[in-house]
């Protein structure tokens, strides 16, 4: 585990503390916790960028032929 020393407004801080608090967390593990999610949601994002780079378009028409036809389930239709 590292240390980072981090300059904040003191309006952010306020609400970081008001927030951990009502979670019943410490500061340091809300401010982790929202890095963490952050870097997951940007290293998703890359991912999905990648993965469609390598798409083949014609796949998924492929694919989709190969779904039944039927009727949607009631309250589905739209």
């Amino acid at each position: 585990m590292s240390a980072l020393s981090l300059r904040l407004p003191e309006s952010i801080h306020r609400h970081i503390k008001e927030i951990a608090t009502k979670e019943g967390v410490s500061i340091n593990q809300f401010i982790s916790s929202a890095v963490s999610e952050k870097v997951s949601a940007l290293m998703t994002e890359d991912y999905l960028i990648a993965r469609a780079r390598r798409a083949v378009k014609g796949d998924l028409s492929k694919i989709l032929a190969k779904v039944p036809s039927r009727k949607p389930i009631a309250g589905d239709e739209l």
